[in-house]
């Protein structure tokens, strides 16, 4: 069995975000870069399939600029066994990405597909849900486990009143929750192994997607600063306020 995992590159989550003084997008000059934490696990999880003999490759992919390959060589160093970078500078959305993998899946024929359910930047949640849709597959979204049982994909899922299994014939597409799993530890010997495993590049041009934006950005700005606290003396002067000043209720 054959995984493809998608992986994007983030601004660190340690980092604080800062928007340009332009409020044109995020300054991204001097800062440090790293793997979606949501794909972190779904990397983490395809090993750990790979470990109990149920995946026998790892296929991880990422679409955007040349530094991207840092990227995949994190994920091949957690464990994946090769890479595809899609390379673009073109500032990539949802549906570009999703089109971008369904190409990948036509070409690669992977039997799971799995993704971090959002990205920790534009927080979309929508590039898996759009690629299963795109290559006609079922999905399971938002998966906090993942068992494999007679050929079929046993998924719990995070929903609104707790959790739910939905079970999914092959192949199938995955989003991966915060509770899926802990991704390891890097070690430097995986990382050094890592440099050595293979890494294609193919452009949208060779996978025939046209990835031009649909959607247009026209300012971006940080949020407001919350005013300071206050004390009030009784229930009333609450109530009070609540209506009157915060019109809430």
């Amino acid at each position: 069995m054959k995984a493809l995992v998608a992986v994007k590159r983030v601004v660190d989550y340690n980092v604080k975000v800062r928007v340009k003084s332009d409020n044109t997008g995020v300054d991204t000059a001097n800062v440090k870069m790293s793997m979606n934490p949501f794909d972190e696990i779904a990397v983490e999880e395809a090993v750990r399939l790979k470990e109990k003999g149920i995946i026998t490759e790892i296929v991880a992919v990422s679409c955007g600029v040349t530094q991207c390959q840092e990227t995949l060589r994190t994920a091949m160093a957690i464990g994946a066994d090769r890479a595809i970078l899609v390379q673009t500078d073109v500032e990539l959305q949802p549906l570009a990405v999703a089109k971008l993998l369904q190409a990948v899946v036509t070409k690669e024929q992977p039997h799971l597909i799995i993704l971090g359910k959002q990205a920790i930047d534009d927080d979309a949640n929508q590039t898996g849900q759009m690629l299963a849709a795109l290559t006609n597959l079922p999905q399971g979204t938002f998966a906090s486990k993942i068992e494999v049982v007679d050929g079929k994909l046993n998924v719990t899922r995070e929903v609104d009143g707790g959790s739910e299994i939905v079970s999914l014939s092959l192949p199938a597409v995955i989003t991966t929750d915060l509770r899926l799993n802990e991704p390891r530890y890097v070690t430097l010997p995986n990382i050094m192994k890592a440099k050595k495993k293979p890494m294609e590049t193919l452009t949208p041009e060779a996978l025939g997607v046209d990835v031009a934006p649909r959607l247009k950005t026209l300012k971006v700005t940080e949020p407001a600063k919350r005013s300071a606290g206050i004390k009030v003396p009784d229930v009333a002067t609450l109530i009070a306020k609540l209506k009157t000043e915060a019109k809430v209720i």
